[in-house]
């Protein structure tokens, strides 16, 4: 009966490899997604807006102010990645009308 249901769906060349059962393991539920993407834009809201209480500390503050608002926009745009996924992300964030303005960013980082 698996071998008629591998038949009719148009997988009968051969059983599934090891990496689909990776891919297919390590797929996001919608739910789930919405909630990366929540945690992980929270986290980079907090980093950004504690680097900038933090720019007010003598002496460190400077240093303590870029590494925590490097962090935040890390987190932030990568809470992204949970709405779109990895490749979809960056082959948009290439796409030529986009490119100045993603490379100005990353320098800028």
């Amino acid at each position: 009966m698996d071998k008629l249901k591998r038949v009719l769906s148009g997988r009968d060349a051969e059983e599934p490899s090891g990496l689909d059962e990776v891919i297919d393991a390590t797929s996001l539920g919608w739910g789930t997604r919405v909630k990366g993407f929540i945690a992980c834009f929270a986290i980079g809201c907090l980093c950004s807006l504690l680097g900038s209480c933090l720019l007010w500390v003598p002496r460190k503050g400077l240093m303590l102010f870029a590494v925590f608002y490097t962090l935040g926009n890390i987190a932030s745009i990568g809470s992204t990645l949970f709405l779109m996924g990895p490749m979809k992300q960056l082959k948009r964030m290439f796409e030529p009308t986009r490119l100045i303005a993603t490379i100005v960013m990353l320098v800028s980082i």
